[in-house]
């Protein structure tokens, strides 16, 4: 018997399978460059081109970046010519990324 007197939240707890996808996300979301990537697309679609030059990383750094992204749902993609535009899947991430970097934890 326990003699743990705390008491239990009453927010649900989803089980590790359900929370899986939402792990997935975050663990895209786990590396500094696909946070950029992600940070140019909150203001709309951009090109890979575009996201290649202001990134000041190699194409095929970026495109395994979007890769991750992409496999992740985090964005999207549609080619147009000979020219592929990602965006957003998940506009919320503008207000988590602002409340983490608001966060006085997180801040150096």
């Amino acid at each position: 018997m326990s003699d743990c007197s705390c008491t239990s939240s009453s927010r649900p707890v989803h089980s590790v399978k359900e929370l899986e996808p939402l792990a997935g996300v975050f663990k895209a979301l786990g590396h500094p460059v696909r946070l950029m990537i992600v940070e140019m697309l909150l203001d709309g679609e951009r090109c890979v081109c575009e996201l290649q030059k202001d990134s000041g990383r190699d194409m095929s750094t970026v495109s395994s970046h979007l890769n991750v992204l992409k496999n992740s749902r985090i964005v999207s993609c549609e080619q147009r010519g000979k020219n592929v535009y990602y965006s957003l899947c998940c506009p919320c991430l503008s207000s988590v990324l602002s409340c983490l970097q608001e966060s006085p934890a997180l801040k150096g």
